[in-house]
């Protein structure tokens, strides 16, 4: 079953929200709030879709410090909050402390691997959805130079950033693909002034497509592109809306599925490692009334025979995660 079918302040002050039960499900919102428009709010909308369709209630926590991880998941699993979902790669070291110590809580971490018997670790094939977009960038730019922009500097966001400039040069072998990160901190996931520099940079270059894949900052990224009248790409949740007929498409990561889908299961979700890519709907991208009239007939064919060469095997994208190299130049 595919997914999309299974789909139908400071550390003494955590912000907790609940009521009911005590074996509600919980979510712990990684840095830059469920809010972000992106990857946090993905998550937040897998949640809320599971609580308008069965009347159920959650608890939350968004964190404000790295140093409330490990507080945040102890709170929720005394609590009996069961199961216990973090976003974010970066709750896997905390979790893997937390999770022995709560046997008969089911934890599941997104975009993190944590080897425990009561841990669901989820994974997505992003190199994958990247390639798609890439392709989209380069069949749109003008200028032959298309252009990257990652939050924290990690192979996580090096793994988009590969795909994207393979897709890239699939369709133009000539093409330029600017490359450029945040911060090498978590602030680099919620600093939007920073990103519309790092875009303003790159358009210097001669970018005309830009693609953000940086959380709160990405928003900086796509404010400056449709300024500067260039085409940008969002990522994570779809925001084709944040400014129709400048962003060109989302690199849609379906986290809402995979939060929805641990809400539904409840304590008995299945652990152990699950990667989600275009053959489980776990990624693609998005198309809409916003930017319908930006993605012609021949783009959209070719992306989609793109897509299914890569489910059957036949377009190998490679993984910058597997030996943190790639086989696309990046400046």
């Amino acid at each position: 079953m595919t997914m999309m079918k299974t789909l139908k302040g400071a550390a003494a002050t955590l912000a907790l929200t609940a009521t009911g039960a005590l074996a509600e499900p919980a979510i712990i919102f990684d840095l830059g709030g469920k809010f972000d428009r992106s990857f946090n709010e993905a998550a937040f909308n897998g949640a809320e879709l599971w609580a308008s369709e069965t009347g159920g209630t959650y608890r939350e926590i968004e964190l404000q410090s790295d140093a409330q991880r490990e507080q945040a998941m102890r709170r929720l699993a005394e609590s009996g909050a069961n199961p216990i979902v973090m976003a974010g790669f970066s709750q896997a070291t905390p979790l893997s402390v937390v999770a022995p110590d709560y046997p008969d809580t089911t934890f599941v971490i997104i975009d993190g691997v944590v080897d425990a018997p009561n841990v669901r670790s989820v994974i997505f094939s992003e190199h994958e959805g990247s390639y798609l977009v890439g392709m989209l960038a380069a069949m749109a730019s003008e200028t032959g130079t298309v252009s990257f922009v990652g939050g924290m500097d990690i192979p996580l966001i090096s793994r988009f950033a590969c795909g994207y400039a393979q897709g890239a040069a699939a369709v133009n072998p000539d093409v330029t693909v600017i490359a450029n990160m945040t911060g090498t901190t978590p602030a680099a996931w919620n600093d939007p002034v920073r990103g519309g520099e790092l875009t303003r940079g790159q358009i210097a270059q001669g970018s005309d497509v830009v693609y953000a894949a940086a959380g709160g900052t990405g928003l900086g990224v796509l404010q400056v592109a449709a300024d500067e009248g260039i085409f940008s790409i969002g990522v994570d949740s779809n925001q084709n809306y944040l400014h129709p007929g400048s962003v060109l498409t989302s690199m849609l990561k379906r986290v809402d599925v995979a939060v929805y889908d641990a809400f539904t299961t409840g304590p008995e979700v299945e652990t152990g490692i699950h990667v989600f890519g275009l053959a489980e709907e776990g990624v693609g991208y998005a198309l809409d009334e916003f930017n319908a009239e930006l993605i012609t007939a021949e783009m959209q064919a070719a992306v989609d025979a793109a897509r299914a060469q890569i489910i059957a095997g036949e377009i190998m994208v490679h993984n910058f995660t597997e030996d943190g190299s790639c086989p696309v130049q990046m400046q």
